[in-house]
């Protein structure tokens, strides 16, 4: 069922799963202020192998959006949470900086977490948490890696407040939620006291807590549910995407 979030004409379609790239979005469309209606995509129930939702986001992965008043005015569909904070942002010309040199450092930071922080610390709650094999080897090695890229944002905000300078942005929304999960990581905060210092920080955002909160009652350890883990680790995922 859709839940409608700051009721108003034409809102922003959106729908998602309370995972950190669904978080991330919640977030920004809390931070921003823009109307939308949340619409949940049960990935462990197989909803984003539907028709309807892979109109929208041919990957099939959550979250994805649809625009009642895109460019020009029409509907525009967007997939892939990096590409939406990108194109919220842009819309209520907010959280990319307040130069062309701000929005390129914000936008490298986005890309951090896209193609390290996303993946890496993916693979290591996999390993970690819902591999039905313990392999030390994995383990370790996502382990070490998570370590490492927490390593690159303590050093990038030992002189800065946030990541891509003295102002929050997308950069950090993107990144934040993945290092909510920390403790599952086998990340010690106190280990990087600059970390430790914006995780706090952020957390503290009405906007933060609001976005967070959003379809959380669906939230529930996976490895409870070997249904839905086969769904989304074994081969239904591979399964084949047709449209109707």
């Amino acid at each position: 069922m859709a839940t409608t979030r700051k009721a108003a004409t034409q809102p922003i379609q959106l729908y998602s799963w309370p995972t950190p790239n669904g978080q991330k979005v919640h977030i920004v469309l809390e931070e921003l202020k823009l109307p939308y209606e949340v619409h949940a995509v049960n990935i462990g129930a197989g909803d984003q192998f539907k028709p309807e939702f892979l109109a929208i986001s041919p990957n099939s992965k959550i979250p994805a959006i649809l625009d009642p008043n895109g460019p020009g005015g029409k509907p525009y569909g967007v997939f892939e949470s990096g590409a939406i904070l990108i194109y919220l942002a842009s819309k209520a010309g907010k959280l990319l900086g307040t130069s062309e040199a701000d929005k390129f450092t914000v936008l490298q930071w986005l890309m951090f977490q896209m193609g390290g922080v996303g993946p890496m610390l993916g693979q290591n709650h996999h390993f970690r948490v819902y591999a039905p094999e313990k392999l030390p080897y994995a383990i370790d090695r996502y382990t070490n890696e998570a370590k490492r890229l927490y390593g690159v944002v303590d050093q990038q905000l030992a002189n800065r407040e946030y990541l891509a300078g003295r102002r929050y942005s997308i950069a950090d929304i993107a990144v934040w939620p993945w290092f909510a999960g920390h403790e599952r990581q086998g990340i010690n905060l106190k280990q990087f006291p600059n970390v430790k210092r914006w995780f706090e920080t952020i957390g503290a955002r009405p906007a933060v807590q609001r976005g967070m909160a959003v379809l959380a009652e669906h939230r529930k350890p996976l490895q409870d549910d070997p249904k839905a883990l086969e769904i989304l680790m074994g081969k239904q995922q591979y399964k084949k995407r047709r449209r109707s």
